[in-house]
């Protein structure tokens, strides 16, 4: 964890701005509320439909899981009760703990649990894996739930209490059965905050209120484990499009918490006695330029792979990031300081060189056709990936169309598999926590094209790999695996990585409470 508190000579660079906002600023005596800057803002509300982290961190917020990774990425039970695995290890039952209840009033049963698994296992990608060797997954009683699987699964675990998106939540078990390529409609879970959303202001505002009947386990917190403890009685999510104006809000007093402050905004609150700037996320964050692989020009993986060698990671992370102590060159396609790093098939842009790029565009023949960037300005580390891309595309020989949008509008348009002119597109940037790429389960790595995540790989050797990762029995057999997974992303050109770094939390000194976590969790905090 980096604690950031530098010299007050960058004070001067920022007012703090007192802000209306409306009912918010006043607190009433009788409940407390936690004010947050969100990273984004929150259109898409179904975390099983879309990757989004801040579809995601909704989700923690009105939902709960069976099981739930601790600080050691270790899973706990959460929802569970007590397990037990056969000994041939084909056969799982699992047993609710008591007091599980949804917000509408209804008891959480094993038809839910069903349900819920059934859907996230159609969308995510280690749900692939499991649910690919699972013979039956069935409630024999109103709090017993038995995973069958046809083959030994290693991960099953660390699969169903996985800490990043895609988080198998519960939900009831009418809303479960919707269409996992559809979204929800009903946003009823049992967490330990309700979504209020007749209150709900689409760019604007969300509010959760504290769920009384939850029921938090009596361990600890730890990470996305523990006792679940709402602390306050409401949690106010006010999102702002332009950093500037979050950042005086915060300064100001009218926020408490502040998400991911822009990294050029971060020494200016820094300075503020009131107020902390540290990070949360040892393994920090990955970056990513995501290429649309089933229109051109990049449904070539060659012109995919050429755009790849004009993308020099230290470009990328000095214009989005800045500070050189919060990021860090890499090239694994698994966070680097983690057991699969590996610098197998980086040379395709270990370089970051135009004049490689363009030399390689050339031998394709690519013929002008448009690459369309989808560029979130309101996120600004993924604003200036976009632009350092565009430049760097220019300059090696590609037309350019930079379409700006904010990130809500960007994370429903990448589900779009249709034309560029008919609302599809090239290219987005976006960047994945290390915690979920980690292995080759990621959804990030699929090579499936129908199942698999935007932009719609395709390659059967890399799905083999993944496979076979899900049942490696050694340390070393699993280091072979990530190593061939990687050899196949970087020889399909699936991802530009564009390295690793840290995005710091800023919060106000009367905040408490605060989860180290990859993930950024709400309850267990307080406001004095």
């Amino acid at each position: 964890m980096f604690q950031w508190k530098p010299g007050r000579g960058l004070l001067a660079a920022a007012l703090a701005v007192p802000l209306a906002l409306g009912a918010m600023a006043d607190r009433a005596a009788s409940e407390t509320v936690l004010r947050v800057i969100p990273h984004a803002d929150l259109k898409n509300l179904d975390p099983i439909w879309t990757t989004a982290y801040i579809s995601r961190n909704h989700g923690y917020m009105i939902y709960d899981t069976l099981f739930a990774m601790d600080e050691s990425f270790q899973p706990q039970p959460q929802m569970v009760d007590t397990w037990e695995q056969s000994e041939d290890g084909l056969t799982w039952t699992f047993v609710l703990r008591d007091g599980l209840m949804f917000h509408d009033g209804a008891p959480v049963t094993g038809e839910d649990v069903v349900a819920s698994l059934t859907r996230w296992g159609a969308r995510d990608g280690m749900g692939q894996q499991l649910f690919g060797r699972v013979a039956s997954l069935e409630a024999t009683d109103a709090k017993t739930v038995v995973l069958t699987l046809s083959e030994p699964f290693g991960l099953v675990l660390e699969s169903i209490g996985k800490i990043s998106s895609n988080v198998p939540f519960i939900m009831p078990k009418r809303i479960a059965e919707t269409d996992p390529f559809e979204q929800i409609t009903e946003y009823i879970g049992s967490g330990p905050f309700k979504f209020e959303e007749e209150e709900w202001v689409p760019g604007s505002t969300i509010v959760y209120t504290k769920f009384d009947d939850y029921v938090p386990r009596e361990e600890p917190a730890s990470a996305a484990a523990g006792g679940k403890i709402a602390k306050v009685d409401k949690v106010i999510w006010q999102y702002f499009p332009d950093n500037t104006t979050a950042m005086n809000a915060l300064l100001a007093g009218e926020v408490d918490f502040f998400e991911q402050p822009a990294p050029d905004l971060a020494p200016i609150l820094a300075n503020d006695p009131g107020i902390t700037v540290e990070v949360n996320d040892p393994l920090g964050n990955i970056g990513f330029a995501r290429f649309n692989h089933l229109l051109p020009p990049f449904d070539d993986a060659e012109v995919r792979r050429a755009a790849m060698k004009a993308m020099k990671q230290e470009d990328y992370l000095a214009a989005a990031i800045g500070n050189p102590e919060f990021w860090k060159t890499c090239y694994s396609v698994f966070p680097c300081g983690t057991p699969l790093e590996s610098d197998v098939g980086s040379d395709v842009m270990a370089t970051g060189s135009i004049d490689a790029a363009k030399e390689a565009l050339a031998a394709t023949g690519y013929d002008g056709t448009p690459v369309v960037i989808m560029q979130p300005t309101d996120i600004p580390v993924l604003s200036a990936f976009s632009l350092v891309t565009a430049e760097k595309l220019r300059n090696a020989g590609f037309t350019v169309d930079m379409q700006a949008m904010d990130w809500a509008t960007l994370t429903s348009r990448r589900a779009s598999r249709e034309p560029v002119d008919a609302g599809g597109w090239n290219m987005f940037h976006t960047w994945w926590i290390g915690a979920d790429v980690i292995d080759p389960m990621a959804i990030a790595f699929s090579g499936d094209p129908d199942a698999g995540w935007f932009g719609w790989a395709e390659d059967p050797e890399l799905e083999a790999a993944r496979s076979a990762f899900a049942t490696a029995a050694t340390p070393e057999e699993k280091a072979e695996l990530g190593a061939k997974v990687q050899e196949r992303l970087w020889a399909i050109g699936a991802s530009g990585q564009l390295g690793q770094f840290f995005v710091p939390v800023a919060y106000r000194d009367s905040v408490e409470g605060l989860i180290k976590s990859p993930v950024q969790f709400f309850w267990n905090m307080s406001v004095e």
